[in-house]
């Protein structure tokens, strides 16, 4: 596992290479999300499509500053043309409604799940095998 700078982000092992987990721990700050972008832009740029987890055990929000990153903002708008499937564990009502909403107007596959269920996202995903596939 690696670390974002604040300790906000962690980034999880996973089985294959083009699919990307990270877990929120606390209120992202501008260095993690700087950070976590960073590691999205490189499996983007290694990778045509990539598979993204995020698992929310104890999201917080994010900083003023995190939220109107240039470049982590610059990294999100890309990933819609990088990212086959999105599925988030532990998403806040108002966030798991965004992300619902975002998967019928984006060409992303979204998909949520409760945070007891995380052992069900990790088998969505490797049901669905590579990303390139």
């Amino acid at each position: 596992m690696n670390a974002a700078p604040d300790g906000s982000v962690i980034q999880r092992d996973a089985p294959r290479p083009d699919l990307l987990a990270f877990e929120i721990k606390d209120k992202i700050t501008k260095p993690d999300i700087e950070w976590m972008s960073a590691v999205t832009d490189h499996a983007m740029q290694a990778h045509q499509k990539i598979d993204m987890l995020l698992i929310m055990s104890h999201y917080e929000g994010s900083e003023f500053g995190a939220k109107f990153d240039g470049y982590a903002n610059s990294v999100k708008a890309r990933s819609v043309a990088h990212i086959r499937k999105y599925v988030v564990v532990g998403a806040p009502a108002f966030a798991e409604a965004m992300i619902k909403l975002s998967g019928l107007i984006m060409p992303v596959d979204t998909k949520t799940f409760d945070l007891a269920d995380e052992a069900s996202a990790w088998s969505y995903l490797a049901e669905a095998g590579p990303a390139g596939a």
